[in-house]
């Protein structure tokens, strides 16, 4: 199947997965120079890297046994890949945040630890599969040291 037909395929695949359009996902992909297959180095800032990220970190929360929260701090690099869905490529460094993980804050509320022995920095090599059309994402990579 050539690039364009699979990208009109899978466009065809998220209207009829959410009774509707995703213009976004769609419009996005079609009028971008991102070929599938191919990983392509995105802005730092953009909104699915910041999404992807969040997600990493929130992982490393859920699988590490410090008593605070982590959020990431810095995104140095992003890669994404069209598949079945998108799969962002990150190295992110984290930080460890003043906010005990006992109290469920928001990420977005939680400041950087500035105490010497308590401050805490991590970098991160990240991947992350979103599949937009069912709201999901994946980590299946998280290396962190």
């Amino acid at each position: 199947m050539r690039p364009a037909r699979a990208l009109l395929a899978l466009c065809g695949l998220v209207w009829s997965s959410t009774g509707g359009p995703s213009r976004d996902f769609c419009s996005q992909i079609l009028n971008s120079d991102v070929k599938p297959g191919f990983p392509k180095t995105i802005k730092t800032n953009d909104a699915g890297v910041l999404k992807a990220a969040r997600h990493s970190v929130e992982r490393f929360n859920n699988c590490t046994d410090d008593i605070f929260l982590f959020k990431e701090s810095h995104i140095s690099r992003a890669l994404v890949q069209i598949v079945t869905g998108l799969r962002y490529m990150l190295d992110v460094e984290i930080g460890r945040t003043t906010c005990k993980k006992t109290k469920h804050p928001s990420l977005d509320n939680c400041d950087f630890q500035t105490n010497g022995t308590l401050k805490r920095t991590l970098s991160c090599y990240s991947e992350v599969w979103v599949i937009p059309w069912l709201q999901r994402f994946e980590v299946p990579v998280l290396l962190c040291h």
